[in-house]
């Protein structure tokens, strides 16, 4: 099976107010993206599933529209938070005094089964916290801090039975300079402590739900950037896969977390140890935008 993700990031706000949303009402334009998706069949592909991950304003009306319709066509889509809080409702415990953070029971409670942990925007937001408090901060001690708090929003999720497509990747400067072959031990050494910290006590609470790795080239992300070649993506993915089983004793599929797209779809796929992409737009030229016929072929391609 494999695992197309959507993460359609704000699209709650609308390009009248500096979003991306082209309706003025964003409820009207998740409805239309729930109700175009199954016109264009995204929940009855073979072997592909296909997830969105969305802001909290959204949810709601997406599980209400995707649940008016028949299971048989909405099968293989599903729903997920962008991100859960790194503690939970509790019985007997805390009843959820987590003001504006989302604890995985409530995204339980609204029937998500996915959330996306770790992104490169969480990380970059968590640091930036870190660097308010000491601009001279140690970024090895940083790192860690951000990848445990990471492990604790894991955790949560998984405790709610929601699978989870964890985040991660290497920046240009732990990659450092030098050839492809220079680089390649610090790429696997950032991406094994990721792994070691984010992973830490998975096995103990994994039930029927499951964790997907998004392998994020944060260095290759944003306009002008050169995206990494399929060698790159090839060497990332098997490190990862096989840090995973050994240190863990699990299978784990890995997608393509840089920007799935219709130019870089053939590519991907050709990939043996590579299980699927995430995607924000299917529109890169002004106006920008995210269609699910654009989706649609942005899989055809990649099949």
């Amino acid at each position: 099976m494999k695992e197309i993700f959507v993460n359609l990031k704000r699209f709650d706000v609308p390009v009248s107010k500096g979003g991306i949303c082209p309706k003025e009402s964003s409820k009207e334009w998740i409805e239309w993206v729930i109700a175009e998706s199954i016109r264009n069949n995204l929940g009855t592909l073979d072997d592909i599933t296909v997830t969105y991950l969305l802001p909290e304003s959204l949810l709601i009306p997406a599980i209400e529209k995707l649940n008016s319709y028949d299971e048989e066509v909405r099968a293989n889509i599903s729903l997920g938070s962008e991100g859960v809080y790194r503690e939970d409702v509790a019985k007997g415990g805390n009843f959820g005094a987590f003001t504006t953070n989302l604890p995985a029971a409530a995204a339980k409670s609204m029937g998500l089964s996915w959330s996306i942990i770790g992104h490169s925007e969480e990380r970059k937001d968590k640091l930036g916290i870190i660097e308010r408090f000491d601009k001279d901060y140690d970024s090895k001690k940083a790192s860690f801090a951000v990848n445990s708090m990471i492990n604790d929003e894991v955790m949560c999720a998984l405790k709610q039975d929601i699978n989870v497509l964890l985040c991660i990747g290497e920046t240009a400067e732990e990659r450092g300079e030098g050839s492809f072959e220079e680089q390649k031990p610090r790429i696997k050494e950032v991406l094994e402590e990721q792994l070691q910290l984010c992973l830490d006590n998975t096995t103990d609470v994994m039930k029927d739900n499951k964790i997907v790795i998004g392998y994020e080239p944060i260095w290759a992300i944003g306009p002008g950037k050169t995206p990494p070649g399929k060698e790159y993506i090839a060497f990332v993915s098997e490190c990862i896969k096989d840090y995973v089983k050994k240190e863990f004793g699990y299978d784990i599929p890995v997608v393509y977390g840089g920007g799935l797209k219709e130019e870089n779809a053939a590519m991907i796929a050709s990939i043996d140890t590579i299980n699927g992409g995430l995607v924000a737009l299917t529109k890169f030229v002004q106006p920008v935008a995210f269609e699910p016929e654009g989706l649609k072929n942005i899989i055809m391609k990649y099949c």
